[in-house]
């Protein structure tokens, strides 16, 4: 026998106000356990766990990571996180060594309730935790060390409504080598041809006016000062608490000493065009070294940073039920050109549950989520037609399955109205108000 939900939602509501009475305080980026995971082990410490709802946030922090969607970044979402449901949500990305990743919630109401965050580093194999939101939601700011794809998931607390505003963008980690930040100043990049395709090009050129100041790009240690043939006088140096080494080549003069701690913006030395750049014009050679050789080092100190367009889809049909007005794709990510998941046919159910620029977040009756154009759905409030029920239709579930609770019973013959389809079920309701589910 089943427990009325009613009062599961009393038992659940006594459990979760004894938890949101005794919040976590701030947290670490990289402390062991992440804010999320102590919020799993107070859930799991009251029994919360056992009971259904409590079960249902567990499982849905697995398998939003499972069914993570595609995103390119820099990305924009306005999202809702429903008290009635248990919601988590996860994307993936691609990201390069050197970049600087900042990923910014703000969330209405700004106070109580929590949205976790977390980020891992995610390969075939495994996932690496790289960062997690602090409890008051502070901007997650970090390096990139790797190369890869990363993976970020966001979810509530139990029993709250939270709208919120999602944005990822990337920019440099370190600071521009010149005192003039423009990409104008930058001439060849990596991969370039050198010396008629026998090499390529290991770093950027940086022009600029001859002996013009050439800057530390961080806090860090002189590690070597000396001229070589390729270079000319060179600089040598390593970042406070980075693995890779930074190369400053073809300097007219070098003023930095080996050993010298040195700060953003201290001068290392003057441009020239020492060592093989005799006959071009002045330039800075810059580049990176890793233990495995040389690294592109244009994410590092690009001076050009995206932003995320804006968001155009409506957020007054967030958290409502909308259906498609004719055969559409829903998509793994937010562009025409992404992977189709499904096709759904026109009258098609779906949830809309985050807008990121023309799109909305849309998930399926099912659980299957994806990405569909804004303007290819509706609202539900206006029924397509009017139906009569058969003997075959009296029951009415409270989701297209066989299997659902039954809400209610209606009479043969009965008229209702059709608001939507979604496989072998149809949603009913009366005067715009949605009533359950029935089969066709």
């Amino acid at each position: 026998m089943k427990t009325p939900r009613s009062i599961l939602w009393l038992f659940c509501i006594a459990f979760v106000t004894g938890i949101l009475s005794c919040k976590t305080g701030s947290v670490n980026l990289f402390k062991a356990a992440s804010p999320h995971e102590q919020y799993q082990k107070k859930l799991v410490n009251i029994g919360l766990d056992k009971t259904v709802m409590g079960s249902a946030w567990l499982n849905a922090a697995t398998i939003s990571t499972q069914k993570a969607l595609n995103i390119n970044i820099p990305y924009r979402e306005n999202g809702y996180f429903a008290a009635d449901k248990v919601p988590a949500t996860a994307y993936k990305f691609k990201v390069t060594k050197g970049q600087k990743l900042n990923i910014k919630l703000n969330k209405t109401p700004s106070g109580g309730a929590l949205i976790y965050i977390d980020v891992w580093y995610s390969t075939d194999q495994s996932q690496k935790l790289i960062a997690s939101a602090d409890t008051l939601n502070n901007p997650i700011v970090f390096d990139v060390d790797e190369t890869g794809t990363y993976l970020i998931r966001l979810q509530p607390e139990l029993l709250q409504n939270i709208a919120y505003e999602l944005e990822i963008t990337t920019g440099p980690s370190l600071a521009f080598p010149i005192k003039s930040k423009s990409t104008n100043s930058i001439k060849s990049y990596w991969g370039d041809d050198r010396d008629n395709n026998a090499r390529k090009h290991e770093g950027v050129d940086i022009f600029g006016n001859f002996r013009t100041p050439v800057l530390a790009v961080s806090e860090g240690t002189i590690t070597r000062v000396n001229e070589n043939n390729l270079g000319g006088k060179v600089v040598w140096m390593r970042p406070k608490g980075k693995d890779y080494t930074l190369y400053y080549a073809h300097l007219d003069e070098q003023i930095a000493i080996e050993g010298q701690e040195v700060k953003i913006g201290d001068t290392l030395g003057l441009m020239g065009n020492t060592g093989n750049a005799r006959n071009t014009p002045t330039h800075l050679h810059f580049g990176v070294y890793a233990f495995n050789g040389a690294v592109n080092p244009l994410p590092f100190i690009d001076p050009v940073t995206k932003n995320p367009g804006a968001v155009t889809a409506s957020n007054t049909r967030l958290n409502k039920t909308l259906r498609t007005t004719s055969a559409v794709k829903m998509l793994s990510s937010p562009q025409s050109e992404a992977t189709v998941l499904a096709t759904l046919s026109m009258g098609t159910v779906v949830q809309a549950n985050a807008a990121t620029g023309s799109y909305y977040k849309a998930e399926l009756p099912d659980g299957n989520i994806g990405f569909i154009q804004s303007n290819k759905l509706v609202p539900v409030t206006e029924p397509i037609k009017k139906l009569k029920i058969n003997t075959l239709q009296q029951k009415v579930y409270d989701k297209p399955d066989s299997l659902a609770a039954v809400k209610t019973t209606l009479n043969d013959g009965q008229t209702v109205s059709l608001l939507g389809t979604f496989g072998n079920y149809q949603l009913i309701g009366s005067a715009g108000v949605e009533t359950g589910w029935i089969t066709k």
